[in-house]
């Protein structure tokens, strides 16, 4: 059985646990305020917040309930738009209609859970971040400055918190209703009940599942009835730790996870630049970033990240492997079956380093990448002694690009050298054209790019002498 809260009421059902839980909610729940849309996590009108126990503290996340699985939910807590329902509008719906920010209403309900679970969130509650929390939502007919207005406005009425815990916090003022203030205790209760993780019977063929970010765009029909391992909120597959100059972190770590960690956070200052680029917040709060190496896509923007870094990947099996050699083909992985990634890890970056992630798409924000690349250098004093240099969207697999990086070594960095290294990574790379541009096009980024790295990481460089043709 699959055990969880739904707004205030338990469940316990025997449904497959690979049906999305938008459909439990709408039609076996019957709570037809949470909107089908896109089905592919871009729209917003299916959101819902989750509910854990993270280390005994509850934290709420705002998930897209058209790509979740039903297994997911097992001892969480999931809000709909009917949980956060009073006697009247709370202040974060009559925020929204104060400020004239729904029409034909069919997104509103997404943008009301976001919002709601700005309420729920940790973050500082300013103005910026609850516009942030509702970049996942998209409205077709009201316009945003509306709806940016009445997210200001649920800001400012979480300005006096003052370190109270969100739930509590936010059941007191009214924001939402009284019972989620026991949600917590609820929520323990129903763990020790569980006698354990939720585990289909084994089966050699199960489909092992993270987030479901991708997978259920890509077959959701075949996902319900599949038997499925669920990783996602495994212990041992969660957490990102220091250990003697490296990073570990756990397969199940989600984008947001990373983006939250001290870690990295402390040895990469540019990481929010770089997370603003990738996907939207409900998909960061459960896209893994195991999954999206395990994915295998040509342009998985952590996998390049990552593959700058050089990163480790340790599996059930015992086997150690680096990230550069997980990839044998289009979509084909360096993986026997029923293998899955227990661990990931990589040397952090020092005094000497410096690290650049840079991503190009139709749109800046909220879109796939045409072409995705990083660089990890390593200096002594303005010689380049060791290099890493990753691009996506420009072959059939994330690649490394190893003679541009031997190319580079031992060379000082000057505005010459930049040009070099576009010359030397146009060797290497076989871009074909596609729905997100032209392979030329493609060439044409990788280059642009890569000035990027250097003019960012440099910035004693000349700035014209790098964009136009050295002489």
């Amino acid at each position: 059985m699959i055990s969880f809260i739904l707004n205030s009421n338990s469940i316990h059902t025997d449904m497959p646990p690979g049906m999305l839980l938008l459909d439990f909610i709408r039609y076996h729940q019957h709570l037809t305020g949470t909107k089908i849309g896109c089905n592919e996590g871009d729209c917003g009108a299916c959101t819902v917040l989750i509910g854990s126990l993270q280390e005994g503290r509850l934290r709420y996340r705002s998930f897209t309930s058209c790509l979740t699985p039903l297994g997911n939910a097992h001892g969480k807590h999931v809000v709909t738009i009917e949980g956060i329902n009073g006697e009247g509008l709370n202040p974060i719906q009559q925020a929204m209609y104060d400020e004239s920010a729904t029409q034909c209403g069919f997104c509103t309900p997404g943008f009301v859970m976001s919002l709601a679970g700005f309420c729920l969130g940790q973050q500082p509650p300013t103005v910026q971040n609850a516009i942030t929390a509702v970049d996942g939502n998209i409205c077709r007919c009201t316009g945003y400055k509306s709806i940016e207005r009445a997210a200001a406005r649920v800001a400012r009425l979480l300005q006096q918190r003052d370190g109270e815990p969100p739930a509590v916090f936010a059941a007191e003022q009214q924001l939402l209703p009284a019972y989620f203030a026991g949600i917590q205790e609820r929520l323990l209760a129903l763990q020790l009940s569980m006698n354990g993780e939720f585990e289909p019977a084994d089966d050699v063929t199960a489909h092992y599942m993270g987030g479901g970010t991708d997978v259920y765009v890509q077959k959701p029909e075949e996902m319900k009835q599949k038997a499925i391992r669920f990783l996602f909120d495994q212990s041992l597959l969660n957490g990102i730790v220091e250990e003697d100059g490296r990073c570990v972190l756990g397969p199940a770590v989600t984008v947001t996870d990373l983006q939250e960690s001290p870690v990295m956070r402390s040895y990469f200052p540019r990481l929010d630049k770089y997370i603003r680029l990738v996907s939207s917040t409900p998909i960061r709060n459960m896209a893994t970033i195991g999954g999206n190496f395990i994915n295998a896509s040509p342009i998985g923007d952590f996998t390049i990240f990552f593959l700058a870094l050089d990163a480790m990947l340790v599996f059930n099996s015992g086997r150690e492997l680096p990230l550069r050699q997980l990839y044998k083909g289009y979509k084909q992985l360096n993986r026997a079956p029923g293998e899955y990634l227990t661990k990931i890890w990589f040397r952090l970056p020092t005094a000497q380093s410096r690290f650049n992630f840079e991503k190009v798409s139709k749109r800046t924000n909220l879109d796939i990448a045409s072409v995705n690349t990083a660089i990890h250098l390593q200096l002594a004093g303005n010689v380049i002694t060791a290099a890493l240099l990753a691009a996506g969207g420009v072959a059939p697999v994330p690649m490394l690009l190893q003679k541009t990086a031997a190319y580079i070594t031992g060379k000082p960095v000057t505005e010459k050298l930049v040009h070099e290294t576009i010359a030397m990574a146009q060797t290497e790379i076989t871009p074909i054209s596609d729905a997100r541009g032209a392979a030329e096009y493609k060439r044409l980024l990788l280059g642009q790019l890569v000035k990027a790295h250097f003019i960012t990481l440099f910035p004693q460089l000349q700035v014209a002498a790098v964009l136009n043709n050295y002489a």
